[in-house]
C-alpha cells in the first residue's frame, strides 16, 4: 500500500525496495550521496501504530540499507531521522555519513554538516535521469547485499 509520504518521495519511480511492511526510495534532495527514505506502508501516523510484524520488517529494511550504502557510498556514520513535521506518515530519512565528499557522474556530494547534525536542506536535487541512475545502482547493491 502505498501513502501521501511515499507518494512526495516519487513511489514508484524512486523505490529501490520493499521489504513487508517498510519501503526504501531514494530521497530526490541528497544532502549526502546515497540519502533515503524510509516509509512505512502501513496505516501509521504514529510509530507506536506499527504492526508487530512491521516492527520485525523493520529490522529487515535496516539491515538491508546499511549493507546497500556501505557497499555503495562507503559511510562513515548513518544517520536515521524520524521527524515526521510536515509528512504525517511514519518515515525516516536515512542519511549516510561521511568525512569530505563522495563524487558520482563528475558532481561532488559533500557532506556539510559533517561531523554534526547532517544538513538536510543543503544537497544536490536530482534531474529524473540522475535519480533513474541512482536508484538502478542503488537496486544493484541491494540484490548483491
Amino acid at each position: 500500500m502505498t501513502n501521501a509520504t511515499m507518494e512526495k518521495f516519487g513511489h514508484p519511480r524512486s523505490v529501490v525496495a520493499e521489504v513487508g511492511a517498510w519501503t526504501v526510495l531514494v530521497r530526490p534532495k541528497q544532502p549526502t550521496l546515497g540519502s533515503l527514505v524510509l516509509a512505512c506502508s502501513e496505516r501509521a501516523s504514529a510509530f507506536s501504530e506499527v504492526s508487530p510484524q512491521g516492527f520485525a520488517d523493520l529490522g529487515l529494511a535496516i539491515a538491508g540499507i546499511e549493507a546497500t550504502l556501505k557497499a555503495f557510498v562507503k559511510y562513515e556514520r548513518i544517520n536515521y531521522l524520524m521527524l515526521m513535521m510536515v509528512d504525517p506518515d511514519v518515515h525516516f530519512h536515512v542519511i549516510p555519513r561521511y568525512s569530505g565528499s563522495r563524487e558520482r557522474d563528475g558532481v561532488a556530494y559533500p557532506d556539510v554538516g559533517w561531523p554534526g547534525p547532517p544538513a538536510l536542506g543543503e544537497g544536490r536535487d536530482l534531474d529524473g535521469d540522475a535519480l533513474d541512475r541512482l536508484v538502478a545502482d542503488l537496486k544493484t547493491h541491494w540484490a548483491a547485499a
